[in-house]
C-alpha cells in the first residue's frame, strides 16, 4: 500500500511550506525516461500520488546501471525512503533501491 502526500501551493508572499514524507516504499525511476519530465539528461525522480518529483540526496548512478536492463531508466523501480518535498522536489533522508521481485 502506498501513503500519499501532496504538494502544497504558495502564494508569492508566503514562505514555501514543505511536506515530510515517513519512511515508505515508492515508484522511483529516470523521470525523464520513465515520468516524462522535462529536464536535460537522465535524473532520478520519486512519484507520490501520481506527481513525480526529481529526487535531491541521491542520484541515478547511485543505484546500478541507469541503462542496463534493470536501470532506472528502463524501468520503474520501488525504493524504502524517506524526505520532504521541497519547492517541487523530493530532498531524501534515505533512500534505498528495493532488488526486482523474482
Amino acid at each position: 500500500m502506498f501513503m500519499v502526500f501532496g504538494c502544497s501551493e504558495r502564494a508569492p508572499e508566503q514562505p514555501f511550506s514543505s511536506e515530510r514524507v515517513s519512511t515508505m516504499l515508492i515508484e522511483t525511476s529516470c523521470g525523464q525516461c520513465q515520468f516524462g519530465m522535462d529536464a536535460p539528461g537522465c535524473d532520478l525522480a520519486v512519484r507520490l500520488d501520481g506527481t513525480p518529483y526529481f529526487v535531491d540526496g541521491s542520484g541515478i548512478d547511485d543505484h546500478g546501471d541507469a541503462h542496463g536492463t534493470e536501470g532506472l531508466c528502463n524501468i520503474v523501480r520501488m525504493a524504502e525512503a524517506s524526505g520532504t518535498i521541497v519547492d517541487g522536489r523530493f530532498v531524501a533522508d534515505s533512500f534505498v533501491l528495493r532488488p526486482l521481485e523474482p
